[in-house]
């Protein structure tokens, strides 16, 4: 039979969230209780468990939604007292903090945008890049350190759009304008911003513009901004559409002063960007992948402190040979490498003891893996005639001190864990990991960058 029962629940639930909008609370819920009932017997005849699953999960939604209305209701059905002559008052105070309370739930559900704590980024941090790093000095820098200089028709960027392949350090820029500015930063996606509810996602909107205008000087970071503000078409829903138009208002509309925000954009597909809010973003800065100095530079802070036996030259040698990479690439390179000396300690079979130099008093107390042959023909098992090729043998041989036993053996041997101290890393591990192609981006992709920025933007 045919299932008739869930295209009369779309249509009561429309007319109930029609109803919602306009604040008529009492039908609304009346119809969003119809509407659940047509919804949980239809259900029962769906034989699609897909759809099954999507109409359950609408259902979850319309029932919180009527839950939270029958408490509205029951809660404005108590009796008021209210003082002779102050009825009307009364009403509009009401009204007012109803307001109010609907303002406050927004702005709770914006409060996870704040970043209050710094990430701890500095420029420094950050390799090349430097007409990005000089865009956004120019726009949160300058202006809060020499507010003098930006008088008359001289005036801070207000918009800023960053674009390039993913993994070229985007997101990473804008952690570092969060540590290295001095205003409120609110960081937010498509999920702080899209609501189920029917004309609350333009309000989050709204409010998202309205907070940073009380707290300015104020950045708003928007990652994966086409997701948001993607090219307007006809079968668009209406909501999606009622999004954009409130960013482009809120952005640069009339009777809204944007003076002390800048707001940042972030995207990987620049070219799917509406016209209109692309031209919001007064300048449009191209993340190309890391030039060889640049990726020398990632190579060098990626690997840190950890011990290695990397000269200058070799740095050079791997940066050439990380061409086409992104500096997300590029940390995926290091810890490959980085993971190889922990591999030869599983794999290895003859151990020896070292020093630390870190600690001298603790020399000859650790054990590193040794070459699987040791120089020392005693060590071998074929060869040797040592009592330490023994299998179970708890010695070292007698010549060179190596001990055959594999990793997890050390507790067995008479050894800590904490005396295993793993190789240095070497050029040898990074050829390894460089065997494979480690590269993210096709070429096809940064022709499309290279075409959009010759006609859009400029390069960073």
């Amino acid at each position: 039979m045919d299932n008739k029962f869930i295209p009369q629940a779309i249509q009561l639930v429309t007319q109930a969230i029609q109803e919602d909008t306009n604040k008529n609370y009492e039908a609304a819920f009346k119809l969003y209780k119809q509407s659940l009932e047509h919804f949980m017997i239809g259900v029962k005849y769906e034989k699609n468990p897909t759809s099954k699953e999507i109409i359950m999960k609408r259902v979850e939604g319309y029932m919180t939604r009527a839950e939270q209305l029958r408490e509205l209701l029951e809660g404005a059905s108590k009796p008021k007292v209210v003082a002779a002559g102050g009825t009307a008052e009364k009403e509009k105070d009401d009204e007012e903090t109803d307001g109010d309370a609907e303002k406050n739930k927004l702005r709770g559900a914006l409060a996870s945008a704040v970043v209050s704590e710094k990430p701890n980024v500095k420029w420094d941090d950050v390799a090349g890049l430097e007409a990005a790093k000089e865009a956004l000095k120019e726009a949160v820098i300058l202006p809060a350190r020499f507010p003098q200089l930006f008088t008359g028709k001289r005036r801070p960027w207000k918009g800023i759009l960053l674009y390039g392949p993913p993994g070229t350090g985007k997101s990473y820029l804008a952690k570092a304008v969060a540590t290295e500015a001095d205003s409120t930063f609110f960081s937010v996606s498509s999920s702080d911003l899209v609501s189920k509810w029917q004309g609350e996602s333009e309000r989050l909107v709204k409010n998202l513009f309205e907070m940073a205008r009380e707290k300015k000087p104020s950045i708003i970071f928007i990652d994966e901004i086409d997701s948001l503000c993607s090219n307007r078409s006809e079968g668009e829903s209406d909501s999606t559409r009622r999004i954009k138009t409130e960013f482009l208002v809120q952005m640069q509309g009339v009777g809204h002063s944007h003076d002390g925000i800048l707001v940042l954009g972030a995207t990987n597909v620049p070219w799917e960007l509406d016209p209109a809010m692309r031209r919001r973003f007064e300048k449009r800065i191209y993340i190309p992948l890391p030039e060889v100095d640049a990726r020398k530079v990632m190579l060098k802070i990626h690997l840190g402190d950890t011990p290695h036996s990397l000269s200058d030259g070799d740095f050079t040698t791997l940066a050439t040979k990380a061409e086409g990479c992104s500096g997300s690439d590029i940390s995926v390179l290091v810890r490959e490498a980085l993971m190889e000396p922990l591999r030869q300690c599983q794999q290895a079979q003859f151990f020896c003891r070292c020093d630390d130099k870190a600690n001298p008093s603790r020399n000859g107390v650790f054990l590193t893996p040794c070459a699987e042959d040791p120089p020392c023909p005693h060590c071998h098992m074929k060869l040797s005639s040592c009592p330490s090729a023994c299998k179970d043998c708890k010695a070292p041989c007698q010549r060179c001190g190596s001990y055959r036993m594999r990793l997890y053996d050390l507790p067995d041997r008479g050894f800590k864990d904490d005396q295993l101290k793993p190789p240095m890393v070497s050029m040898g591990n990074f050829n390894k990991v460089l065997e494979h192609s480690i590269s993210s981006v096709a070429p096809e992709e940064l022709n499309q960058f290279v075409k959009w920025t010759q006609e859009f933007g400029q390069e960073g």
